[in-house]
């Protein structure tokens, strides 16, 4: 794929960026070099491989799911909130 100012100009209305004209040459040239090495991935031979979702043997590791039980931070923030009750903001009501 080649990159030129055409396609550049594409890319500034799909992304909603303005590229000034003094950078527009090396941002071509910074694209064109993205793309050649992406195309290189494609000449790898991967058909040997099997597509996997992890590179830890046996999945995730899970660990235990305790609650945090220290309400200092908790108290620390309500502290600063214009209006608390029962350890939780309280906000106008925005539904009727």
């Amino acid at each position: 794929m080649k990159i030129d100012n055409n396609l550049l100009k594409k890319l500034e209305i799909l992304s909603a960026l303005e590229i000034s004209e003094e950078k527009r040459e090396g941002v071509i040239a910074q694209l064109s070099e993205i793309v050649e090495f992406v195309e290189n991935l494609n000449e790898l031979d991967l058909d040997s491989e099997e597509a996997t979702f992890t590179t830890v043997a046996g999945g995730t590791p899970m660990r235990d799911d305790i609650p945090n039980v220290d309400a200092s931070v908790r108290d620390i923030i309500l502290k600063h909130a214009p209006q608390s009750e029962n350890g939780f903001f309280v906000v106008p009501k925005i539904i009727e």
